[in-house]
């Protein structure tokens, strides 16, 4: 299949900029695959669609305030510095996405807040990549959270504020320091009080791991979708995880995957017997129509960028891009919102 046929017009109004309050107040759309048939509900509803010994599967990554604002030593310029992922923890060297990458050459120091430190570029990775290495002599992960902004993507057209740093994070996020620059943004319809509700209907809670990295801020640049290579991103499922979603394969039960870095972490780690391998290392999965999943039955999803790696997923998943384009449509006519603050879209 080519890019050009999973391209289409997102009204503007449609795309949100801040989330619902509270989370699992989200619309959510249920798709019938097999027979393109809809259901308009409250992401609070997922639960009745569940059953006792079901299992939710889960990114546990949690997002780091990863965009940092500096200047350009000598002409004050001012540059957008994303932090994707440490190197060297004890050389304080990073792999980065600056902005505007034009101004930013091997041997430029930018510096932050207020001159106290800045990271000089050392090397140069991709057109908008660098590797830096940081100054700091205390503990940098601290500062970063003190004066870095939550990455929120550009088609939200508002600067982050102190709200962000909350709702751009999944309830069930670990307390890593660094993990992702983006969320599993299925993941942000979920609370605590629904998590606990599945709990006490017998509906198990698995959790993988999977570091969003710059892939999420990339467009396909490729007509041929087969020459589209991901980024590489790191993941890790566990034994005890791992044994918890083969428990219910071999019950027959239903596999929930929450977002595509879920499916992507567990199409990256199946046995030939058809269940999950405990496993940790990095992905480049790209998944695109026509591809055969292997493990989660059922897709929990938001409404995707155009021409997106999510989009071509979700498409795979539904095996017919036309019942969703359908669906999408409705959903633009329905005021259903889009993108990472959006509403949800459950795949059965």
């Amino acid at each position: 299949m080519k890019l050009s046929e999973f391209k289409f017009a997102v009204p503007k109004n449609a795309i949100a900029k801040y989330p619902a309050e509270p989370r699992d107040s989200s619309k959510l759309m249920v798709l019938n695959k097999e027979t393109g048939e809809t259901e308009d509900k409250s992401f609070k509803d997922i639960l009745s669609y569940m059953q006792k010994g079901d299992v939710i599967v889960v990114n546990d990554t949690r997002v780091f305030p990863a965009r940092l604002f500096g200047k350009k030593e000598k002409t004050n310029a001012k540059i957008e510095v994303m932090l994707l992922r440490e190197l060297k923890a004890q050389e304080r060297i990073w792999d980065v996405l600056v902005e505007p990458a034009r101004k930013v050459r091997i041997g430029n120091k930018i510096y932050f807040d207020n001159n106290n430190f800045y990271c000089e570029i050392i090397d140069n990775t991709t057109s908008r990549g660098r590797t830096v290495r940081f100054s700091y002599d205390g503990d940098l992960h601290e500062v970063i959270e003190t004066i870095g902004q939550m990455p929120l993507p550009d088609y939200i057209k508002r600067d982050p504020d102190d709200s962000d740093k909350e709702n751009y994070q999944c309830v069930f996020a670990h307390e890593d320091k660094v993990g992702s620059i983006a969320p599993p943004t299925a993941g942000l319809h979920f609370s605590q009080r629904l998590l606990k509700a599945a709990d006490k209907k017998g509906i198990k809670i698995a959790t993988v791991r999977l570091n969003i990295g710059q892939g999420v801020f990339e467009t396909i640049e490729v007509e041929d979708l087969t020459k589209h290579r991901m980024y590489s991103e790191y993941f890790e499922i566990t034994k005890d995880n791992a044994d918890v979603i083969n428990k219910a394969l071999k019950s027959k039960r239903n596999v929930y995957a929450v977002g595509c870095s879920v499916v992507r972490a567990l199409e990256s780690s199946v046995l030939t017997s058809g269940i999950v391998k405990p496993n940790k290392g990095w992905t480049d999965k790209f998944i695109h129509p026509p591809y055969e999943f292997k493990i989660a039955n059922r897709f929990i999803t938001n409404f995707h960028q155009p021409a997106s790696p999510g989009l071509l997923l979700a498409t795979a998943y539904v095996g017919d891009k036309e019942t969703l384009f359908k669906a999408y449509r409705k959903a633009a006519r329905s005021n259903y919102r889009f993108h990472a603050y959006g509403d949800a879209m459950l795949i059965i």
